[in-house]
């Protein structure tokens, strides 16, 4: 319902795994290593599942940049009831670094574009008797 649910962001310094675990056979149902920069939200629907023992819930999620608020939950799978299921919080080892956006991909800047001499690799400096224009 509104104003319900969970929200877990992950860091480059906190970069967070959630398994959610259902208590009855102590089995993971769900388990995601949320992205660097991104949050992940879910919230249990109950006696929305297929089947009214095993999976009477259901499990609706999303994978959003980190620190929104509002938006629809657009995945989705049944689930044990929530009074059986057991959120295991864990942290992965850090540091761990956010993807680079594809928008950064083709900047001059950008380490993949530089020549060997301009990265931490290093590499050796073009001679300096180059004629201005070739």
């Amino acid at each position: 319902g509104t104003g319900q649910g969970y929200t877990y962001i992950s860091t480059e310094m906190k970069p967070v795994t959630i398994t959610l675990v259902d208590t009855r056979t102590e089995q993971p149902f769900f388990k995601l290593d949320i992205p660097v920069g991104k949050q992940l939200s879910f919230n249990f629907l109950g006696g929305k599942g297929d089947d009214p023992v095993t999976r009477p819930d259901r499990l609706t999620y999303a994978i959003w940049e980190s620190n929104t608020e509002t938006g629809r939950l657009t995945n989705q799978l049944t689930c044990p009831p929530q009074d059986c299921v057991r959120i295991d919080y864990s942290l992965r080892k850090a540091p761990e670094w956010a993807e680079t956006p594809p928008e950064y991909m083709h900047r001059i800047d950008a380490p993949q574009g530089a020549p060997a001499w301009w990265t931490p690799a290093g590499g050796p400096v073009p001679a300096k008797n180059r004629p201005l224009y070739e």
